[in-house]
């Protein structure tokens, strides 16, 4: 548990499967990729929404179990979760919180490695600012991940964790691959 695997293709490139999740208690984005190399596809995205009429614990409860639906569906290798903003309403950020830890139980329950970006990181990743919007990120789904049908503006923001991971990881294996050569 918890050791990122590959699949390595003919050619030698890995291939990884990413879920991306972009936390909320009443919606909950998510998207899932798949990196080859610098190349990336689409597989799958969509949206957990809970009910605000119910307690909060049944909505956590749903939330967590559709997220391992998703898991279980999809089969990543890895997960990447964005990290949470603070807002000047104290209890929305306390319950924004929960929702996260309850996306990081999910995926770390299931084995999952996972990594947490900034959400300026994750749209300098992606539009190649820090301050973009989030119609900004669903253009460059569109572009980055031809074909895809959003599932609305989480599972896009989701999407783009989902490629900063993917970026991210690319960037680690390359400077690991400089300095095994180096050794």
């Amino acid at each position: 548990m918890g050791q990122l695997r590959s699949v390595r293709r003919g050619d030698g490139k890995a291939r990884l499967i990413i879920l991306g999740l972009d936390p909320g208690l009443g919606t909950t984005g998510w998207g899932v990729i798949r990196a080859e190399g610098n190349r990336l596809s689409h597989i799958a995205n969509g949206q957990v929404r809970t009910d605000p009429s119910m307690p909060l614990p049944r909505r956590l409860t749903n939330l967590h179990a559709a997220l391992l639906d998703v898991i279980r569906a999809e089969r990543p290798d890895s997960a990447a979760v964005e990290e949470v903003l603070g807002n000047t309403n104290a209890q929305s950020t306390l319950k924004l919180g929960q929702a996260r830890g309850v996306v990081l139980l999910a995926a770390a329950g299931t084995g999952l490695v996972i990594g947490e970006y900034h959400p300026s990181v994750v749209k300098k990743a992606v539009v190649g600012t820090g301050g973009a919007e989030k119609r900004q990120i669903q253009a460059m789904m569109a572009h980055l991940l031809p074909g895809a049908k959003l599932a609305g503006p989480d599972a896009a923001d989701a999407l783009a964790v989902a490629i900063t991971h993917a970026h991210h990881m690319a960037s680690a294996a390359g400077l690991a691959r400089r300095v095994r050569a180096q050794t």
